[in-house]
């Protein structure tokens, strides 16, 4: 018996561990429930472990594979932007979406600021990349963030600071890209004296946005016509396949940035206008759901992989005071920014602490810089990946072990019982689609 034949082949390994990994999909938000413990820091701690065996010789350092890199961490944000915007059952209302609007129009645009001042003169980087890092570290991210946002269509799971994230998470990402693209402009035309804001404003802002915004509206209203509104026989809904939700994302997304505008944006608007067609439809639990074991296998994929540059050296470049800085970040900028746009807002001390700490950093992250570095020319790339993926590891470990005492505590505050969801049964025909 030769060696080849001892070995296991590479193709069947590879199944055994996708294998493993979508039974640990299913099987760990279960056992992690009530540990202060999160999904992504096993996840992290796995991909850490597999990638220190010898036998792997892969090094998945998003340096080595910048493309890779952007498209695949692009694919996870846009899954979860659907799921999020399915699962919000507050009817969108200019007034009922104050909170929201707090957090985007003055805690974002405060953290941009805070965050490039820090760098350019605490780090001493160029105001360019200051700015890029900037945009990429302060939208709160939609994929690590799970744990702090509504459940499930439906389950009335939906208080303020549950809905504020959610809905913060589902349109930040969107917004922070003008700040991206205004970084890549200004490196652009550094040093040449041409104009750039007439055009980085009529169309990075003005156009993108209200592009993004109205083609996620009208694609959202299409496919909530189809699925639920034509003659009886032949609407969607009749399927029963919820993986319509897909559909509606990679369309959605698609044709906006045919257009050139925000397809982040649109994605999450689609999913709130699909949601709107018919918010009581038990169809829209099995859109979720679908929409929700897809993004939890990509997320799960995509934290290996960190787990394994965190160990094939993305943080060699990294300081103790870029150390520092991540800590300002997580610890002053969000926070304190979080509460400044919270000024005046009517709720509980606890509920606004809460809000103003879950800024959590993540896989929007890592799409930004990705795009912002295949975009232009930065100097010591290494050392910015190292510090974003610094921060963004800091906050899965800061925010995934105080979340569920956090979440438990303020739950119990305002009169609910954090445990009565587990007599809930699951979503789907025989669960709260029923009820």
């Amino acid at each position: 018996m030769t060696a080849s034949n001892v070995l296991p082949d590479p193709y069947i390994l590879a199944l055994t561990g996708f294998g493993i990994l979508v039974a640990l999909v299913a099987w760990l938000p279960l056992v992690l429930k009530r540990l202060p413990l999160s999904l992504p820091i096993v996840c992290i701690a796995l991909g850490a472990a597999l990638f220190s065996l010898p036998q792997v010789t892969i090094r998945p350092l998003p340096l080595n594979h910048p493309e890779v890199t952007e498209r695949f961490t692009e694919f996870v944000v846009i899954i979860a932007l659907m799921g999020a915007g399915l699962k919000l059952d507050r009817i969108f209302d200019w007034r009922r979406w104050a909170v929201t609007w707090r957090l985007l129009g003055i805690t974002m645009p405060l953290g941009i600021a805070a965050i490039a001042l820090l760098l350019g003169w605490g780090l001493g980087l160029p105001w360019v990349v200051a700015l890029l890092l900037a945009a990429s570290l302060a939208p709160t991210d939609p994929v690590l963030a799970a744990d702090v946002q509504v459940g499930p269509p439906k389950t009335g799971e939906e208080d303020e600071v549950r809905f504020g994230l959610t809905s913060e998470a589902g349109l930040n990402d969107g917004l922070a890209f003008p700040f991206v693209h205004l970084a890549i402009g200004l490196a652009a035309v550094a040093g040449t004296g041409e104009p750039w804001f007439a055009e980085w404003f009529t169309y990075r802002v003005l156009w993108e946005i209200g592009a993004g915004v109205g083609a996620g509206w009208l694609i959202g209203r299409a496919f909530g016509w189809l699925t639920f509104h034509v003659p009886a026989e032949t609407k969607l809904a009749k399927t029963g396949d919820g993986l319509i939700a897909l559909s509606a994302t990679l369309v959605s997304y698609g044709l906006t940035e045919i257009i050139h505008s925000y397809g982040f944006l649109a994605v999450f608007v689609t999913a709130v206008a699909f949601r709107h067609a018919h918010r009581e439809h038990d169809f829209q639990l099995q859109m979720h759901a679908v929409t929700e074991q897809i993004e939890r296998i990509a997320m799960m994929v995509l934290l290996l992989l960190f787990g394994g540059a965190l160990v094939s050296g993305l943080l060699a470049p990294v300081t103790w005071a870029d150390v520092g800085i991540a800590a300002v970040v997580l610890l002053v900028i969000r926070p304190v920014t979080g509460l400044i746009g919270l000024i005046g807002f009517r709720a509980d001390r606890s509920e606004k602490l809460t809000l103003a700490f879950f800024g959590i950093r993540g896989v929007g992250s890592f799409y930004y810089l990705a795009y912002g570095l295949n975009h232009m020319q930065v100097a010591g790339a290494e050392r910015l990946w190292g510090l974003v993926g610094l921060i963004v590891l800091m906050s899965v470990l800061l925010h995934g072990l105080t979340v569920t005492p956090i979440m438990r505590s303020l739950d119990r505050q305002q009169g609910r019982d954090p445990d009565a969801e587990e007599a809930t049964p699951p979503p789907g025909p025989q669960g709260s689609a029923q009820s």
